[in-house]
């Protein structure tokens, strides 16, 4: 099973059509929060708690993130290798193309624009204890809107301020066993057949986040995010001192 030294893949691929005012010009892993790319962000969170091979699955636009990883100053011992997966490859295609690469080992994998104040350790124990071929982290994000609870005869019994979902959401945070990739095929979308399927055979387990996540989705979801680093403690920031100068 895996171990806090193993490879962790990166899908930094995509077109962010979403936030496309920003993503016409540069990638979105590249855009800034508080002044460092996001995905500068999830790499310093997994390299905070050990993790020291990274592989950036790119595709949109990856020359500029190639460009960027190689002129970064990483600490002693990451190294972050970039992986042409294609312009238009799906997310478990991205995967799938890395299959060579990470060998017999198991392996994490999330997203380049999701952070979160997680424990990778415990996310790796719970993998271990689920047996199962892969492990996905699930979270209860914070609705962006207030609800009103309204009662059978149709009165307004009161209005709660953007409460946190109820059910639980893929926040990423992946680990996977080798045997996971005969779930993947290089036109697959990860969150549809493969962990569907990997579900439906008994093989996905979850690991309960229950601290911060959020993902820079749209315009307003980089807003709050520069805006929860410029007050000083950004929740998502784990490691104890800037990881790059």
């Amino acid at each position: 099973m895996a171990t806090l030294s193993q490879q962790v893949a990166i899908l930094c691929g995509g077109r962010g059509t979403r936030l496309r005012e920003r993503t016409a010009s540069i990638p979105k892993a590249l855009i800034e929060i508080g002044g460092l790319p996001i995905l500068w962000h999830v790499i310093s969170i997994y390299a905070a708690q050990g993790f020291r091979s990274f592989l950036l699955c790119t595709g949109y636009k990856g020359e500029q993130i190639e460009d960027w990883a190689s002129g970064t100053s990483w600490p002693e011992g990451v190294e972050v290798e970039c992986v042409d997966t294609g312009l238009d490859t799906p997310t478990g295609g991205r995967l799938k193309l890395l299959e060579d690469r990470v060998g017999e080992t198991a392996f994490c994998a999330t997203y380049a624009d999701g952070v979160a104040d997680i424990d990778l350790g415990a996310l790796l124990d719970t993998h271990r204890e689920g047996g199962a071929l892969a492990t996905v982290t699930v979270v209860q994000p914070t609705l962006q809107f207030g609800i009103a609870a309204v009662g059978d005869d149709g009165r307004v019994k009161g209005f709660e301020e953007k409460p946190r979902l109820e059910r639980w959401i893929n926040g990423g945070f992946f680990c996977f066993e080798p045997g996971a990739f005969s779930y993947l095929s290089e036109d697959s979308v990860l969150e549809r057949e493969p962990l569907e399927g990997l579900a439906a055979d008994g093989q996905l387990h979850a690991y309960r986040h229950e601290g911060f996540w959020d993902c820079m989705d749209t315009y307003k979801d980089a807003v709050l995010l520069n805006d929860l680093w410029e007050q000083g403690n950004p929740p998502w920031r784990v490691w104890s001192e800037e990881l790059v100068r």
